[in-house]
C-alpha cells in the first residue's frame, strides 16, 4: 500500500505560533475599534484572525491576555535598556513612560476608550521592579513609584492625553 504524502505546514511551530499571535492581536485591535471587549466573542475573534479556537487557548486564557502581551511587547525594547542602567530618577522614569505613550497615542487612546487602561498596572509594577519577595523597604518603595506612575497614567488618559510629557515632568519636585 502506497503512503500518501503528508500535508505539512512550511512553518515551524515557532513561526506558526507567531502567526497566530500576530493575527489574533491585529484582529482584536480591529474589533476593539468597533465595540467593547466584553462584546467580542472568542469565535468572532478567531474567525477574523483566521485561526482556530484551539490556537487561541494554546496562547491565552482570556482576551485581555492578548492586550497584556501586546503592551509588554511594545514596552520591551526600552524596558530592557531602562533596566540595564542604574535606577533612573523619577523624572526620567516619567519621561520614558509618557514618551512611549505619546509615541503610541492611537493604541493607548483605544485602550482608554474601551476602559482597558487597568491592563497596564502589572507592566508598570514590573517596570518599577516590584517583587513581593523583596525586602520590606524595597517592596514598598517600588510599589510606591509604580502606583504613583500608574495613577498619573490613568489621570492623563482621563484628561484626554492632552498634557505633554514635558508639562507632566514640570509638576514633579526637584
Amino acid at each position: 500500500m502506497e503512503q500518501k504524502p503528508k500535508n505539512v505546514s512550511p512553518f515551524s511551530n515557532e513561526r506558526r505560533n507567531a502567526y497566530v499571535v500576530e493575527h489574533l492581536t491585529s484582529s482584536l485591535l480591529e474589533l476593539l475599534k468597533e465595540k467593547p471587549l466584553a462584546e467580542i466573542t472568542i469565535s468572532e475573534l478567531c474567525g477574523l484572525a483566521g485561526v482556530g479556537r484551539t490556537s487561541f487557548y494554546r496562547n491565552y486564557e482570556e482576551k485581555e491576555d492578548i492586550i497584556r502581551a501586546h503592551v509588554a511587547h511594545m514596552f520591551q525594547d526600552w524596558v530592557d535598556e531602562w533596566k540595564s542602567t542604574p535606577t533612573p530618577p523619577v523624572k526620567e522614569t516619567v519621561r520614558i513612560v509618557f514618551s512611549h505613550f505619546e509615541a503610541n497615542r492611537k493604541f493607548y487612546s483605544l485602550l482608554n476608550e474601551r476602559g482597558l487602561v487597568y491592563l497596564l498596572k502589572d507592566i508598570i509594577l514590573d517596570l518599577c521592579g516590584f517583587n513581593p519577595e523583596q525586602e520590606i523597604v524595597a517592596a514598598y518603595s517600588s510599589a510606591y513609584v509604580a502606583f504613583f506612575l500608574y495613577g498619573w497614567i490613568e489621570v492623563w488618559f482621563r484628561r484626554g492625553m492632552r498634557d505633554t510629557t514635558e508639562e507632566l515632568i514640570s509638576y514633579l519636585p526637584e
